[in-house]
């Protein structure tokens, strides 16, 4: 078996952090001597988050921005740099899921959908690719969604047409941004990380571990889809 990747001296944003796959991740990435941005709109989640990692030794500091708009990430992607002075890895995990019928939708919640999920990973990948590209390289890996979502499509068209964006995205970016050493893949999961069961997560957290890893080097572009077992 391969040993751990280890991340000491690298910086990993992780969006959506106060909870399910991303809590898990900025853990995970901690554990394996990351430091630590953690962002999530909300502080009461991500105090816990925070408190996990330094209860065990990690580094790791809280952005309470919205990733809906252009301007908060900027805010988030400087601070983390003032603070840090890189970053290495950037994590898309941050979501919202409203569920309603269709022919119910709220052209809000709709709107809303689309902005912190497919909106502010466009953002967040322009910002922090800039940074990357001033350092020689990095990682990014945008947390999608399966083609086939299984049966639980219905009442999910924000969600799955917003998660599916980011494949297209990831696909574009890891073209152009290949000549600056950034490399950009998709991880796409059938169902919301935080459904899944404890082993499920922690298969999830490993592959984008993987994908950050020195062990990926040469690869990019890749958008891995995960069977539903």
């Amino acid at each position: 078996m391969n040993e751990p990747a280890d991340f000491t001296g690298k910086v990993a944003l992780i969006t959506g952090a106060g909870r399910g796959l991303g809590r898990a991740l900025a853990e995970a990435f901690a554990d394996r001597g990351a430091c630590v941005a953690a962002n999530d709109i909300s502080p009461v989640n991500l105090d816990l988050t925070l408190q996990h990692i330094q209860v065990a030794g990690g580094r790791a500091r809280d952005y309470i921005f919205d990733m809906a708009k252009q301007m908060p990430v900027q805010n988030m992607v400087d601070q983390v740099l003032t603070d840090w002075g890189q970053i290495d890895i950037l994590v898309n995990n941050a979501a919202v899921r409203p569920q309603f019928p269709l022919l119910e939708f709220d052209a809000w919640d709709w709107q809303r959908a689309l902005e912190v999920n497919l909106s502010g990973a466009f953002y967040a990948t322009q910002l922090v690719a800039k940074a990357m590209r001033q350092q020689g390289g990095g990682v990014i890996v945008n947390i999608a969604a399966a083609l086939d979502p299984g049966p639980g499509l219905a009442g999910q068209s924000a969600f799955y047409a917003s998660k599916l964006g980011l494949i297209g995205l990831t696909r574009a970016a890891a073209v152009e941004l290949a000549a600056c050493h950034i490399r950009v893949h998709a991880l796409c999961p059938r169902q919301p990380a935080a459904g899944h069961p404890e082993a499920r997560l922690a298969d999830l957290v490993e592959r984008v571990l993987h994908l950050c890893s020195p062990a990926a080097a040469e690869l990019t572009g890749l958008v891995i889809e995960l069977p539903s077992a």
